[in-house]
């Protein structure tokens, strides 16, 4: 059988820890910071561990990486 191929996408967003968790930067950072709130700004600085359901989508789109 050949090799499953790794969705580029998704290697350059997501990481997985040594658990197999995966950490993902937060979303809605990138544009229209003047309407969002500062404790939304602040509460989305830095990564965090997605939820299950969510760890079962990335984890066929990366074969290898668990």
């Amino acid at each position: 059988m050949p090799k499953m191929k790794t969705k580029s996408s998704a290697k350059k967003r997501f990481k997985v820890t040594a658990t197999g968790k995966v950490k993902v930067q937060a979303a809605g950072k990138r544009h229209g910071m003047i309407k969002r709130s500062n404790k939304f700004i602040r509460d989305a600085r830095g990564t965090m561990v997605l939820s299950d359901p969510d760890t079962k989508i990335v984890k066929k789109f990366m074969p290898y990486s668990f």
